[in-house]
């Protein structure tokens, strides 16, 4: 399985990449050498907590460098009929009975909290494609299902201002 995101999100990912790479590596190597001196490792808290961040930073390099790997590289243009990607839409839940604004966003651009809804999210694959004024199931499970009423869309595009997801 891949991830389709877009040339802007890879090129966000390189540059943390790099970033982690060479200037958070080394530092944190250094650190890791500086509280080693400390003593007695099985005793040493900032020992432990040193190596943790260092394993962490490497964890999330390799997991930048497994996405760029295995993404599939799409268009963020959408027609200009349906919902695409970028798109700001303005929906009514008619199980709750309120209005909700968010944005279709990739998967590693998602943040709910914030309003941005990934294009892979049920709300998101519901969406996409529809106008406004249409009547859209949104289906979480077989046992939880929804509709809600698009009563806006703003087009949008890839600005780049949105930041990637920490994991």
């Amino acid at each position: 399985m891949y991830d389709e995101l877009t040339q802007v999100d890879i090129d966000k990912m390189k540059a943390e990449i790099e970033h982690r790479t060479r200037v958070l590596r080394p530092q944190l190597i250094e650190e890791v050498q500086r509280t080693r001196e400390f003593g007695d490792l099985s005793e040493n808290f900032e020992y432990k907590c040193a190596k943790r961040d260092k394993n962490r930073n490497d964890s999330r390099i390799r997991y930048l460098e497994r996405m760029i790997k295995t993404a599939k590289v799409i268009d963020a243009k959408s027609d200009e009929e349906g919902i695409g990607l970028f798109d700001k839409v303005t929906i009514f839940n008619e199980m709750t009975g309120k209005e909700m604004k968010l944005q279709i966003v990739t998967t590693l651009r998602q943040n709910v909290l914030k309003g941005l809804i990934s294009k892979e999210s049920p709300v998101g694959k519901a969406l996409v494609g529809h106008k406004v004024g249409d009547r859209v199931q949104v289906v979480v499970s077989p046992e939880m299902q929804y509709f809600v009423e698009i009563r806006s869309v703003e087009k949008g595009e890839d600005d780049a201002s949105m930041e990637i997801s920490a994991y």
